[in-house]
């Protein structure tokens, strides 16, 4: 069965990966290189395993756009949303034996290291992939 992984983000928390100094204080070079470095050795280990189907970290917030139809026509906004604190950050398909272990992969993700503040707000959504119609169905 696959399986989803999704991690969220705000824009404050970009913004701090990357240097700058807001709401959450900013990360140190080397913050950032320690979780670049335990996402490689995570990702790998996943492809080491076979169960790595396929994974993607998204761009910030503000470059995303949104498409809703409005009154029958869709309206493009630009990102981020003033009503979304957070954000899809990136993603996990994986291929496993068993929704338990789908959520033990995504349990080895609060072993990321970053700073305490980021640490606490993190959080990961584990999610079948429906492969039917029939799947869709509760």
């Amino acid at each position: 069965m696959k399986y989803i992984i999704l991690t969220y983000a705000s824009q404050q928390d970009y913004d701090a990966m990357s240097g700058k100094t807001g709401e959450t204080s900013a990360w140190s070079a080397e913050d950032f290189a320690a979780m670049g470095a335990f996402m490689e050795a995570f990702n790998k280990q996943l492809a080491e395993s076979g169960e790595l189907v396929e994974t993607r970290g998204l761009a910030a917030p503000v470059l995303t756009r949104r498409v809703q139809l409005q009154n029958g026509v869709p309206v493009v906004t630009d990102g981020p949303y003033a009503e979304t604190n957070e954000v899809l950050a990136g993603y996990w398909v994986v291929e496993c034996e068993s929704f338990d272990r789908a959520t033990d992969i995504a349990a080895r993700l609060s072993g990321c290291p970053a700073p305490e503040a980021a640490r606490a707000r993190g959080v990961a959504d584990v999610r079948p992939l429906a492969e039917s119609r029939a799947e869709l169905e509760i």
